[in-house]
């Protein structure tokens, strides 16, 4: 909220999709899949707060209801004793507004505690092989929101991972597009600006289109500096897929969910 709310900053581009366009892509599958009564387990962060109120918005507008909360420390390691309160709580999923180990360590203990059997999904609004990959097949479940897929299939994708492989041989993540991507933008507008003057190079990103290495149209919207994309909505398999650990449910156009001037209080 702090870099695409109201205090966003003419000097700062957004180059993930912001929380409301990633909730508002991924809150219809999870209630498709799993129902519209939800748990949230959310970090005390910044970002997870973010995730919390985008999420809580998108399912009110799907008709649903958040039937508990529980927030825990950054860097919790054990979520037993979360998932079992949520568990109580008997909702059809449990939302889970984290990230990086704590989002690994909170669907270990999601699957250890067997809560899929008690008819209890699972999902939020970011995942990705940066999080399947450590996570592992067997622990790997639920309906997220993707930034990217090494199974997009345009061509500049298919150049990226190849890139990838050859030079450090692994697939990419999102996390290796988001820097790649993002770099590149900036270097292409200094190019095109043929100046590293600031202003010259915030004009030259302004409403510019680009390939994003995605199916969609990519670009910069010039009254917040929002990266319009597409967002990716993926099922967790627990078992080989070839070239990621999700299935890809949903490719959303990021026109479709990042909103107008009036759901936004960024005012460059």
């Amino acid at each position: 909220m702090e870099l695409t709310g109201s205090p966003c900053s003419s000097h700062t581009f957004a180059f993930m999709p912001n929380a409301r366009m990633m909730a508002q892509a991924v809150t219809p599958h999870i209630v498709k899949v799993f129902g519209k009564q939800w748990y949230m387990v959310t970090a005390d962060t910044v970002d997870g707060k973010s995730a919390q109120q985008a999420m809580t918005d998108a399912l009110k507008a799907e008709g649903g209801e958040v039937v508990g909360n529980s927030t825990t420390p950054f860097g919790t390691t054990d979520f037993t004793a979360t998932l079992t309160e949520a568990k109580g709580a008997k909702p059809s999923a449990v939302i889970l507004n984290l990230y990086g180990w704590d989002l690994i360590n909170a669907l270990k203990a999601y699957a250890k505690l067997e809560l899929a059997k008690e008819k209890i999904g699972v999902g939020g609004m970011i995942g990705g092989e940066q999080i399947g990959r450590p996570l592992g097949y067997a622990n790997n479940a639920g309906v997220w929101g993707l930034i990217w897929d090494p199974k997009i299939n345009t061509e500049s994708s298919k150049r990226f991972i190849q890139g990838v492989i050859d030079k450090y041989n692994h697939t990419p993540t999102s996390r290796c597009y988001l820097g790649y991507a993002a770099m590149m933008q900036i270097l292409e507008a200094v190019r095109r600006a043929g100046t590293t003057e600031t202003g010259a190079v915030i004009k030259a990103l302004e409403g510019h289109d680009f390939d994003g290495l995605k199916d969609g149209r990519s670009y910069f919207r010039a009254w917040d500096h929002q990266h319009v994309q597409d967002v990716l909505v993926g099922q967790a398999y627990g078992k080989e897929l070839g070239l990621g650990h999700y299935q890809i449910l949903a490719t959303v156009p990021g026109d479709a969910v990042a909103g107008g001037r009036e759901q936004n209080t960024c005012k460059l």
